[in-house]
């Protein structure tokens, strides 16, 4: 990994609450708002931009772990702000803070935490885990 992550740096994305993006299971539509599964893949998503830059060609980063916190819904239509900040560098550990808005009001906020390993590690993990 290119050293050149460093605590405070910030990405953000903008998306829009789509009727694909609401509260469902088995296809079945629970609450017509922003789930917090999709709320979870687009933290994932706005964390690993922030590294994508700084990778070498033999690594690969994967998510470790995700706090999340589901504050406030989201109906369809809204547009959502992902806010990432680099909070912590362990080794080859990232650690983003994310901040989902909606304008100035907060509809989640948490943590993601993403490790950084050689491809032939990871490779040899799902080879493992297939045999």
């Amino acid at each position: 990994m290119k050293p050149d992550l460093t605590i405070g740096a910030k990405h953000s994305i903008r998306i829009t609450v789509t009727n694909k993006m609401f509260a469902q299971f088995e296809g079945k539509v629970v609450h017509p708002v922003y789930s917090t599964a999709m709320m979870v893949y687009h933290m994932e998503w706005v964390s690993r931009q922030i590294i994508l830059g700084v990778l070498d060609e033999t690594e690969e980063g994967m998510g470790a772990e995700v706090k999340v916190k589901h504050l406030a819904p989201a109906t369809e239509g809204t547009v959502l702000t992902l806010e990432a900040t680099i909070v912590g560098l362990k080794k080859n550990f990232i650690i983003t803070k994310v901040l989902v808005l909606s304008n100035d009001r907060l509809i989640g906020e948490g943590e993601v935490t993403q490790v950084v390993l050689p491809k032939r590690k990871i490779e040899a993990l799902i080879d493992y885990k297939n045999n």
